[in-house]
């Protein structure tokens, strides 16, 4: 019995030894923090997060991969709990949301009758489907199959709705989709997007610049979804209220609609909606993410600098604006006058601009009350340069020497200051003969101002003809209808003035318009002996402007890299498509960037610079958006036949009568009534990439 004991001892203590030996050498260390974290989780092991289960999510917050907000399905209270076991602050990340982004469905036509399996990626694998879109939703819902949490539904059109109150963004939808037209996004990272060559965009959405979401919004506006336009629209554009004045409405010239008969009227929608908030008494709130910690300098109040500030402190970041004039919004305040935007209107929106954290510091000058560098030396991680273009073209016929003589955007900003009350601002005479030189909407702007000015006889020399204007065709019209009388194929050569040196006449010469120039617009050519004089007393030059790049000679002399400019003194970015310059931490974008240009396009590079700076503050490379088309157009998208589809006449815009619009600066285009909102919007053919709805108007 000793002896069995004792055998049985020994061996007990040789496993034992060799097990402690084994423990030793294949041990296997586990953070206790791993199941604390677990614990806290919601332990329903759903895998939504993205890992196998809470334990392997566990893990992963331990070792630094997750952050501790990783639960799809947990709170706040969840995530602080896990913060507390890694002894750190919670990470308040943005939380993902799922979105589909064709909204095409059934109404895409098929290739071939499809009897397999009821599953989206079955179907795809027959020629990438049976729809005749190549980007567009095949409608067997294998995503809403996939979802684990109740957040899709079909929708009756046979696409996908994403109910973004259930969704927590796990992904389980994109794996799902084999045609990639789900994608998940955070709010910043949503704001940010680009439209791709690859996506299901309506030809309206692609001749925006701004990129906005037009059909969505439209949607909305025929469900009454008020509210849901307006957060559609400032995804992509915090003007709504100024572009829906002064657009020049590029994505209506691309609205498939033309082909039928007129296109709809996209902006005065927009402008409905604007109105309408505005008009509410109350501000739709505007979400914001969580504090970066990061501060960025923007230098200009106009609408890039506004735009690009708007963005930036959407994503987080902090921004404060400085600007060298009295009040903020740059050429659209004091270049646009207040028949076309009054200055109230324009004072709110940028009021809500301003009320989403940002700071603006009004009459300081870059190059003379602060610098570049001193900006740096404050902390300031990244600068956008938005100056805008202040400077008139030289006419070259000396005329600036002679009183009476204005340019363009110097006569707008002076009257418009003295509008405003502007402390030094002085009243302008006014002249009995006025001319003006140009075919832009600044001319535009200066001969309808000078006929509310009272001016008794108000000229516009041009060059060219009238179909070579670049202003916009409703302003020309607008001003016929005003009384201003046009004088084409004209050009200036001389002012002439007396001894006193005032202006007392124009001399010029009569043109033909020969081959066509690098714009591809036909050169104007002088017709010898065809010299005229015509009498004024009153001439503005309205030929064009550039930026005012003054401040470079002050900042040469305090930093060691120079800001490059081109041969046109615009300021010169290594990539048009992301707005950096040759310094690293300065980015440009709008009018200086590009020359004098139109709002929304302004407000375009204001977003683009957003982006390129939110990656220069996150360390991370800048470089253009994988296939966006950055203004480029889906060929295949623009039809030339729209069948089923019934003619419909476009609602009229609104506006003052000419005897009474032209004896004040009374806004002259009025805002639609809201059933002609809703008739309008009905309109509308809801497409996508190439399907369309049709006989919607029966």
């Amino acid at each position: 019995m000793f002896e069995a004991t004792f055998f049985m001892l020994t061996i007990g203590a040789g496993c034992g030894l060799v097990l402690g030996l084994a423990s030793k050498i294949f041990y296997v260390y586990e953070d206790p923090r791993i199941a604390k974290v677990e614990n806290s989780l919601a332990g329903a092991n759903c895998g939504g997060c993205g890992y196998a289960g809470c334990n392997a999510a566990a893990k992963a917050v331990v070792e630094g991969i997750a952050p501790s907000n990783v639960c799809v399905v947990g709170d706040l209270n969840m995530a602080s709990k896990v913060a507390a076991i890694m002894g750190s602050d919670v990470l308040m990340a943005e939380p993902s949301i799922s979105y589909n982004t064709c909204e095409g469905g059934n109404r895409a036509t098929t290739k071939f009758n499809y009897m397999g399996l009821e599953s989206c990626k079955a179907k795809a694998y027959l020629y990438g489907g049976d729809k005749d879109c190549k980007v567009g939703c095949l409608g067997l819902g294998d995503c809403i199959k996939a979802c684990k949490f109740n957040a899709i539904y079909m929708s009756e059109e046979g696409f996908p709705i994403i109910k973004e109150n259930s969704c927590v963004g796990c992904g389980a939808c994109i794996e799902a989709c084999p045609k990639g037209i789900i994608k998940i996004w955070t709010m910043s990272e949503k704001l940010l997007d680009f439209h791709g060559e690859y996506d299901a965009l309506a030809p309206c959405r692609q001749g925006c610049p701004a990129e906005i979401n037009i059909p969505k919004y439209i949607s909305q506006i025929k469900k009454r979804d008020y509210e849901g336009a307006v957060n559609t629209i400032r995804e992509r554009n915090p003007f709504l209220l100024s572009c829906g004045r002064v657009c020049p409405r590029p994505c209506e010239t691309s609205c498939r609609r033309n082909v039928v008969d007129a296109p709809v009227s996209i902006n005065q929608l927009k402008r409905f909606v604007a109105d309408y908030e505005m008009n509410s008494g109350s501000r739709i709130p505007i979400r914001m993410a969580t504090e970066s910690g990061k501060k960025v300098a923007v230098i200009g109040a106009g609408p890039s600098g506004l735009a690009c500030a708007y963005f930036l402190r959407r994503v987080g970041h902090s921004v404060t604006i400085f600007d060298d004039m009295p009040k903020p919004g740059g050429m659209i305040r004091y270049g646009i006058p207040e028949y076309r935007l009054p200055k109230e209107i324009l004072e709110w929106e940028i009021e809500g601009i301003l009320k989403t954290g940002i700071q603006l510091h009004s009459n300081v000058k870059l190059g003379r009350d602060f610098y570049i560098s001193s900006l740096i030396a404050s902390d300031f991680s990244a600068i956008f340069l938005g100056i805008g273009a202040w400077k008139d073209y030289n006419l070259k016929i000396g005329a600036r020497k002679f009183k009476g003589f204005y340019s363009g955007i110097s006569f707008l900003t002076k009257f418009a200051s003295y509008q405003q009350k502007v402390l030094g601002s002085q009243e302008i005479p006014i002249g009995k003969k006025c001319v003006v030189i140009g075919g832009g909407n600044t001319a535009i702007d200066c001969v309808r101002t000078l006929v509310r000015l009272g001016a008794g006889e108000v000229s516009l020399i041009y060059r060219r003809t009238r179909k070579e204007m670049p202003a916009n065709l409703e302003e020309i019209e607008a001003a016929e209808k005003e009384g201003v009388k046009f004088i084409f194929l004209t050009a200036p050569e001389e002012v002439l003035g007396n001894d006193e040196g005032k202006i007392i006449g124009l001399k010029c010469i009569k043109m033909e318009l020969g081959e066509p120039d690098a714009s591809g617009r036909r050169s104007p050519v002088p017709i010898e002996g065809s010299e005229t004089i015509i009498e004024t007393d009153m001439l503005i030059g309205a030929i064009g402007q550039g930026p005012n790049v003054d401040f470079k000679l002050q900042e040469s002399k305090r930093v060691q890299d120079e800001l490059i400019l081109t041969r046109w003194n615009t300021i010169e970015t290594i990539d048009p498509k992301t707005l950096q310059t040759n310094i690293p931490y300065i980015f440009a974008g709008g009018d200086a960037a590009k020359g004098a240009s139109i709002l929304v396009s302004g407000v375009a590079d204001g977003r683009k610079a957003a982006r390129s700076i939110d990656l220069f503050l996150n360390n991370k490379e800048i470089e253009p958006v994988p296939n966006a088309l950055y203004g480029d157009k889906i060929e295949a998208t623009f039809l030339k036949s729209v069948n089923g589809v019934k003619k419909t006449k476009r609602t009229p815009m609104p506006e003052l009568d000419v005897k009474e619009r032209i004896k004040s600066f009374v806004e002259v285009d009025l805002t639609l009534k809201e059933e002609d909102a809703q008739r309008e919007a009905e309109r509308c053919l809801s497409c996508c990439r190439i399907c369309y709805n049709k006989d919607t108007l029966n």
